[in-house]
């Protein structure tokens, strides 16, 4: 017997789900191309992080355990990306009907707390060290740090291969920051073995820390940012609201509201008020054209409400625009 219910209930889904899939099957084969490579430089950052951080506890070298944190930070930002890839081409559902692209923005922003933990850990463990020091092998120190330089350009290498993605390129970014942190532990290591003076581990210890401190608040303040459904960067609002109501045909724009529903995917929502006499599609098909050329906003909808209609005011507490 066939599921009638569930035959209805996909119907419905395909008929209500948003316009624009036609290159689904293009974006699936691009997606897939890219998570090759993030795949790939996810494995080897994910297992030397691990051999990085084992070392430095075999070695006491807070050096290479802050740059195995940082190598960490990289594994995080590839997972990222390589899951949010994964997870794009998944279509929406009755359930979600906006799909999975906000996956990328929470795991950032969980992504971002768990990084400022390891952060203070290590300039804990940093500034304890200075006033009690600990015998480093500083051999072993430079030439673990030396191997993940190596690593950490690789990775980089396949990164820059293929920077059409946001994902891609702020995981590139990412790698290369991490490549000062490699550096800080050779330096640590050969200044170790040269003099013996021990405290060079905590302090380079703690400008690696610093600098995961910057990618961190970095990460917490743009995916928050999205969280909170703020304006996108580089789009006026009141522009925006302006440059509606500029519109022949439009008396005045209320409720309006601007958001991302994934980075780089700017929304748009608002009701306007027509003039009297003016046709509606017309109008739609102007405003449309406007915030696509002047803002790049392509996802918008708009509610249209006439001068006389009794329920056209405000109702969110938004002034007319």
């Amino acid at each position: 017997m066939t599921d009638t219910t569930t035959h209805q209930h996909n119907q419905g889904l395909d008929d209500f789900a948003a316009h624009g899939d036609g290159d689904a099957h293009h974006h699936h084969q691009h997606n897939y191309s890219q998570s090759h490579y993030l795949g790939f430089a996810l494995l080897l950052t994910g297992a030397f992080s691990l051999v990085e951080f084992l070392t430095g506890l075999h070695s006491n070298s807070l050096a290479l355990i802050s740059d195995a944190g940082h190598m960490l930070t990289d594994t995080a930002a590839l997972a990222l990306a390589y899951f949010a890839q994964k997870m794009s081409t998944r279509p929406a559902s009755a359930r979600l009907s906006f799909g999975y692209t906000r996956v990328e923005i929470v795991a950032a922003f969980t992504n971002g707390l768990t990084m400022a933990a390891i952060v203070l850990w290590i300039m804990g463990q940093a500034l304890w060290r200075l006033w009690h020091p600990i015998v480093v092998d500083g051999s072993t120190v430079t030439w673990v740090a030396t191997l993940g330089l190596i690593v950490n350009l690789l990775v980089a290498f396949l990164l820059h291969r293929d920077q059409s993605s946001m994902n891609s390129r702020a995981a590139f970014i990412h790698v290369l920051g991490d490549l000062l942190g490699s550096v800080a532990a050779i330096i640590a290591g050969v200044v170790i073995s040269a003099t013996g003076w021990m405290p060079i581990d905590p302090i380079l210890s703690i400008f690696v820390s610093l600098l995961i401190v910057r990618s961190t608040w970095a990460l917490l303040k743009e995916s928050s940012w999205h969280l909170m459904n703020g304006v996108p960067h580089g789009i006026d609002y009141n522009d925006v609201g302006a440059s509606l109501r500029g519109l022949s045909g439009i008396a005045s724009v209320h409720d309006l509201h601007i958001w991302d529903m994934s980075p780089n995917h700017p929304t748009l929502m608002a009701h306007v008020i027509l003039e009297p006499n003016k046709e509606w599609p017309v109008l739609l098909n102007d405003a449309r054209a406007m915030l696509r050329e002047k803002f790049g906003i392509e996802h918008v909808t708009l509610q249209p409400e006439w001068a006389l209609d009794p329920n056209c005011h405000n109702h969110d507490g938004h002034d007319d625009i």
